[in-house]
């Protein structure tokens, strides 16, 4: 089974099904019998405008207690309905759609990834009980257990099967520049030609210019920004898997972490994004206090699609700007959003015209 074969429930269905002891172990993307061939759907899609309060009555308490630890995506389909009760049910799931049509788009996004995306609602279930340095711990455990697992592994032989275009070499150039001005450090991603994909070299050298501006008081202003056409395209993939040890990079991740830099920057950094806002180019901005769109930046997380969670901060920053449920459909959807959405969800602070900030 896939998630496209998720059951769709009605209150009282699931609410039933859940008073089985192994109601988890028959939902997982992995079930007990995995040598014999069973698998569980590894999603489940509730119905919330047919929701009775009776209904809610009699099996809310089931509910309450099984969805935040069920090993399965959690769907609901929005009711638009105000009573608090619904609204209580509704926070409990991982992403909320507006109808049912929405329903498969998403569940494509992870149809062939479902363990990846078990490992990702997982961390955000708990992401709001963690402090950010927390979160990036956990998501760094994920990221380099999921590296080593059968979706990773498979979308790793499904890209070195494609043919590669040849590239210039570019290994004198530096992939980021950082400029001093008074009180101000600007920061510049200057991968143009590869849309600033973030390698370890350009991680690298984000990582001492904001060690630079923590040591360095007088630097009042931090300003983050991509050359080319797109701020950020995520991290290279021309480096994904490359690294033999999952378990050391998980430490080098942890020790050299833009992610960690830029929140404990707080007040003083900024980041002005165009074009592709892709994986990290999504994450790493929303770690800072005010976010600078240009009206042709879009957002991304593809990394669930690869069979990865975010590596560079996004279950701990985006959360926190956009909320749980909304940072789930991003990363199980895979979809795009523009940059006025980013707007309204308080992904960026302002958008400005033109192609670029």
């Amino acid at each position: 089974m896939t998630p496209n074969d998720a059951p769709h429930w009605t209150i009282e269905e699931l609410g039933r099904f859940l008073i089985a002891p192994d109601a988890g172990e028959r939902l997982a993307p992995l079930g007990p019998q995995e040598g014999e061939g069973a698998r569980g759907p590894g999603a489940i899609i509730l119905d919330l405008t047919t929701a009775r309060p009776e209904q809610i009555a009699r099996f809310g308490p089931a509910l309450f207690e099984q969805l935040p630890i069920l090993p399965a995506v959690t769907i609901a389909v929005e009711s638009g309905s105000a009573d608090p009760d619904v609204l209580a049910l509704r926070e409990l799931f991982d992403v909320v759609v507006a109808s049912t049509d929405e329903v498969a788009p998403l569940l494509a996004g992870f149809s062939e990834t479902p363990v990846s995306a078990l490992a990702f609602v997982q961390l955000l279930r708990s992401a709001s009980d963690q402090s950010i340095y927390a979160g990036l711990i956990a998501e760094s455990f994920v990221y380099s257990t999921l590296q080593s697992g059968a979706e990773f592994r498979r979308w790793l032989e499904s890209r070195r099967r494609r043919p590669r275009r040849k590239r210039r070499r570019t290994e004198d150039i530096a992939p980021c520049r950082m400029e001093r001005d008074r009180n101000r450090l600007d920061i510049r991603l200057t991968r143009p030609e590869k849309h600033n994909a973030f390698s370890r070299a350009m991680r690298d050298g984000v990582s001492e210019a904001l060690q630079l501006a923590l040591a360095d008081p007088s630097i009042e202003e931090v300003v983050l920004s991509g050359e080319g056409d797109s701020f950020c395209s995520g991290g290279d993939l021309d480096e994904f898997g490359s690294f033999p040890d999952p378990a050391e990079a998980h430490v080098i991740r942890t020790t050299r972490s833009p992610a960690l830099l830029l929140s404990r920057l707080g007040d003083r950094a900024r980041v002005e994004v165009h074009g592709a806002c892709i994986g990290a180019g999504a994450e790493l901005p929303a770690f800072t206090k005010h976010v600078i769109a240009s009206e042709d930046a879009f957002f991304q997380l593809p990394e669930v699609g690869l069979g990865l969670v975010p590596g560079a901060g996004g279950t701990a920053s985006l959360p926190r700007r956009i909320g749980r449920q909304r940072t789930a459909w991003l990363g199980l959807s895979g979809a795009r959003i523009d940059a006025r959405t980013a707007l309204d969800w308080g992904l960026v602070d302002e958008v400005r015209l033109g192609q670029h900030v």
